[in-house]
């Protein structure tokens, strides 16, 4: 079963197909930014029933590049077979189309990643014959994008990044910079940014923090997400607008924010944490423990 965050890791080169040419520069090989792209077929499939599908495919065509062809491949573990799957791919796109194939894989975990850079050949050592080379974006070689500013500058290279480090402890805080960075976004741009976040989060515990942050700092915005969230708090009570339930998922969101960074919590300060209502104070104390050195931090002055 194909997962969220496996369609989200090559649905964010179809999103914005110029992307590339961004992660081209950040991986050390720069490939010029596309004059043209087009999103080709996906469907491999021979006239034989066996069924063979690229996740995301593109023609990107440039003034100093000849066109060429780039197949996109999503990639959660390591797998022995999928080596040849992938040469399969890249020998079968360059026979149909006629036309230089690169292969890339991305990989939200780092021991997957550095598996699938390693360059795979189909012979035996001695006779490699075909080798193949992907190309490979994941936690070991994205940047970490913190700052707003950055991340409003290319929100897409900031969601590949929060893509790829879904399960590292700076997650916090590369949210938090992406969820500023979209206040100012149109809808229709900022959209698609909040849809494909979640789902590139899966179900790691990031998810539950992504949540909060489009509840927060997105108050204004509709979205699937942020309307599933929002109602979510209203069929909780709608006494006062901010509900038991919420200032219970905050304060989870803290202490996993608190624990994925690696802070030591003491006793006291997670009864203070969970045994506080006030979403407010709740939200205050997030925002901070997403760069506070220590949990005393967390709560300032208070």
């Amino acid at each position: 079963m194909v997962s969220s965050s496996h369609e989200a890791m090559h649905h964010i080169f179809r999103h914005d197909p110029g992307l590339f040419s961004r992660v081209s520069q950040v991986l050390g090989f720069p490939v010029p930014a596309p004059l043209k792209v087009t999103v080709m077929p996906t469907d491999l499939t021979e006239t034989s029933p066996v069924e063979r599908r690229v996740d995301t495919l593109l023609r990107l065509e440039s003034a100093e590049r000849d066109a060429f062809l780039l197949a996109i491949e999503a990639q959660g573990k390591k797998d022995p077979v999928k080596p040849a799957s992938w040469a399969y791919y890249t020998s079968y796109l360059w026979t149909k189309y006629r036309l230089p194939t690169a292969l890339m894989v991305v990989c939200q975990d780092r021991a997957t990643a550095l598996w699938a850079e390693q360059p795979f050949s189909s012979g035996p050592a001695q006779l490699p014959t075909l080798t193949l080379r992907p190309v490979v974006a994941g936690p070991h070689n994205m940047p970490v994008i913190t700052d707003p500013d950055e991340a409003r500058a290319d929100l897409a290279l900031a969601t590949l990044s929060a893509i790829t480090h879904a399960g590292d402890p700076d997650i916090g805080a590369i949210l938090k910079a992406l969820s500023t960075a979209l206040r100012d976004m149109p809808e229709d741009i900022a959209d698609p940014i909040v849809e494909l976040t979640a789902q590139g989060l899966g179900n790691r515990p990031a998810k539950h923090l992504w949540r909060n942050l489009v509840a927060v700092d997105l108050s204004f915005y509709k979205s699937y997400l942020s309307e599933e969230i929002r109602d979510e708090g209203r069929a909780e009570g709608r006494a006062e607008g901010r509900t038991e339930g919420q200032a219970e998922g905050r304060a989870d969101a803290l202490l996993l924010i608190l624990e994925q960074r690696g802070l030591r919590i003491p006793d006291d300060a997670r009864r203070r944490i969970t045994s506080c209502h006030d979403t407010d104070t709740l939200h205050t104390w997030l925002s901070r423990a997403l760069t506070a050195p220590t949990v005393d931090d967390v709560f300032g002055n208070e």
